[in-house]
């Protein structure tokens, strides 16, 4: 194989432990890029207090959405990677492979690309798993692969997907999946599509994530010809006591509820395949808190994951930027 596209994803625990979590999130919170505090602040906050206390009540969550075969997070990346494999195939691309790998934890893209390299590959097309492009999710990804090249100033060429969010595939199936789900369950009286957050001095600096966001969720509602006043654009997943991207969405959930809207439909158009932040914190954690604000029904439209139009979507992404 020449050339092999790298899907990269976040990352996630070995295991649903706080002993796992505890270097998890020792990785995962000291990148300037997730936390941009001065070390001499955040250090002892780190080491001193998260570390001490996250762990324990993290794991609590990874337990409930674990699974016989891992992270659901690992599996679907693993599998999105296999299954962009056969199609490249199917489609004569015999010189292309795809693999995966992810930010922090294992298989680390350092990892990965060691391997890639050592059989023979000339180039790598690292595709983030991230349709929006942010600084704690895509750039920090572009700052392990500077790190990598670096050290091996003669590895193979490293080409990157900055973002697809107004990528056509990607909305068509999106909104496609939006109607497979109607179809089984009904439609709701609000569509709530809730992307995670980052903090608000990230745009003020130039992040073009949340335009992006809005530009995904305008573009799912036209295609679904939705009415503005039927559907929500949200963020959830704030983390410490900065003022993050608004509204958030458990509390968007629960005045929908107050206000008497008797059902809610939430899919989660930043995450390629279903993991902690939509499983436990939105199947769970946002769905109790709308019922036990008066909601009656509560749905979750899960990630793409394997859908075969999701597989076909991504792997145009890749090709076009390879210009195959």
């Amino acid at each position: 194989m020449s050339t092999a596209i790298l899907l990269v994803n976040l990352g996630t625990p070995e295991a649903p432990t706080a002993a796992a979590l505890r270097i998890y999130l020792a990785e995962f919170l000291a990148d300037r890029r997730v936390v941009d505090l001065p070390r001499a602040i955040w250090w002892p906050v780190l080491h001193g207090i998260v570390l001490r206390t996250r762990p324990e009540k993290s794991a609590a969550k990874y337990a409930r959405i674990w699974t016989r075969d891992g992270s659901p997070l690992r599996l679907h990346t693993e599998r999105q990677a296999k299954l962009v494999k056969g199609l490249l195939g199917h489609h004569g691309y015999q010189d292309i492979t795809a693999t995966w790998a992810m930010r922090y934890g294992q298989p680390s893209i350092a990892s990965v690309l060691d391997g890639l390299a050592g059989s023979g590959v000339r180039q790598v097309l690292v595709l983030p798993l991230y349709p929006q492009y942010a600084g704690s999710s895509t750039g920090s990804t572009e700052d392990a692969l500077a790190a990598w090249q670096r050290r091996h100033p003669d590895g193979p060429a490293i080409l990157t997907v900055r973002d697809y969010h107004d990528h056509s595939g990607y909305i068509s199936v999106l909104a496609q999946t939006v109607r497979d789900h109607w179809m089984a369950h009904g439609r709701a009286e609000q569509l709530v599509m809730s992307f995670h957050g980052i903090p608000t001095r990230a745009v003020r600096r130039g992040d073009p994530y949340a335009d992006q966001c809005r530009r995904t969720a305008e573009l799912l509602a036209t295609d679904l010809n939705l009415p503005r006043d039927t559907w929500q654009m949200t963020f959830q997943s704030r983390f410490g006591a900065a003022e993050w991207l608004q509204p958030y969405t458990q509390p968007t959930l629960e005045r929908l509820a107050r206000q008497g809207i008797r059902r809610v439909d939430v899919i989660c158009p930043g995450f390629a395949g279903d993991c902690l932040e939509t499983l436990e914190e939105i199947g769970i954690e946002c769905r109790d808190a709308y019922l036990a604000a008066g909601g009656r029904e509560f749905r979750y439209i899960p990630c793409l994951n394997e859908r075969p139009d999701w597989i076909a979507a991504l792997t145009d992404v890749a090709l076009k930027r390879l210009g195959a």
